[in-house]
């Protein structure tokens, strides 16, 4: 059972609480982007058991009608199994998902899968167009030769700071001003080039303010993309005059989740920490397994 802490950024460990929580958020005029918590199968089993909850997960968001999309790790798809099983999964759940124009977002993991995760998204956007979206990472030092290359394509892109992986610096911005610097470059090239719309993912106030600033200049499109339980009444004013969308992880595997953003959120983590201590002493959280 999920012991209320964690609430605040896990929607719960069943697909119905996950979707439930959407719900809410619609009600809030802000969207839903659902992510099932796990990531490196090496099991095809457990691979075939994610892609077919994605499955049944775009096809509860569109027959229900809510306002929703879903984030997929390619590893959680089979990309550890090479690139075809991975292509293979993303393809069923895209073709569960396109009827029903619920978007497929690709998240971006470590460096070392970021050629298989784009060389799909570029296999597959001609054919899904507006129903799949890819992110890049700023702290890549690739990444705006990336930018330039997904620019003429069909499909979504979202952009974030990055720094979640611990990158070697010959590929990857260890600096956090650099980072700042480097998405602000991104953000100004994607505004500048996409017409069909960027999705700005960030939690900064002065990315957010750059992001709107451009979207005046430029006039493209764009989404705000932020993550549960990070900034919860400014997404409730940005929904207000912008598109928001929120980043609702659910599953089983939630705690190592739990812990990285707790982690990044200062001031929850001791009151945080105390709980799951607390959670341990009473056998709460002994049958809940860590994500891998």
């Amino acid at each position: 059972m999920l012991p209320p802490v964690a609430r605040q950024f896990v929607a719960g460990e069943t697909s119905a609480e996950a979707l439930e929580h959407v719900r809410r958020l619609n009600e809030l005029d802000i969207n839903g982007m659902l992510n099932r918590l796990g990531t490196h199968h090496r099991d095809r089993r457990r691979v075939r058991d994610d892609a077919r909850a994605y499955r049944l997960l775009v096809e509860d968001v569109g027959n229900t009608g809510l306002e929703g999309g879903v984030s997929v790790k390619p590893s959680q798809l089979g990309l550890d199994l090479g690139a075809d099983v991975f292509r293979d999964s993303l393809r069923e759940v895209l073709e569960a998902a396109a009827p029903r124009d619920v978007v497929v977002w690709l998240d971006m993991e470590a460096h070392a899968s970021t050629d298989a995760t784009l060389a799909a998204f570029e296999a597959l956007a001609p054919e899904y167009g507006e129903g799949i979206g890819v992110c890049l990472q700023a702290n890549l030092k690739r990444s705006r030769e990336d930018l330039d290359r997904l620019a003429d394509l069909p499909g979504k892109v979202r952009l974030v700071k990055g720094g979640a992986y611990d990158e070697p610096r010959a590929v990857a911005y260890r600096d956090r001003d650099r980072m700042d610097r480097a998405y602000r470059d991104l953000l100004e090239a994607a505004f500048e080039r996409f017409d069909d719309g960027v999705a700005v993912a960030t939690h900064d106030p002065a990315m957010v303010e750059h992001a709107i600033s451009l979207h005046e200049r430029y006039g493209t499109p764009f989404e705000i993309q932020m993550l549960m339980g990070v900034r919860p009444d400014a997404q409730v004013e940005l929904a207000k005059e912008y598109d928001v969308w929120q980043y609702v992880p659910y599953g089983t595997r939630w705690k190592r989740y739990f812990l990285n953003r707790v982690t990044e959120n200062g001031r929850t983590v001791r009151f945080a920490a105390r709980a799951l201590l607390e959670g341990v002493r009473r056998g709460d959280l002994r049958s809940v397994p860590a994500e891998r």
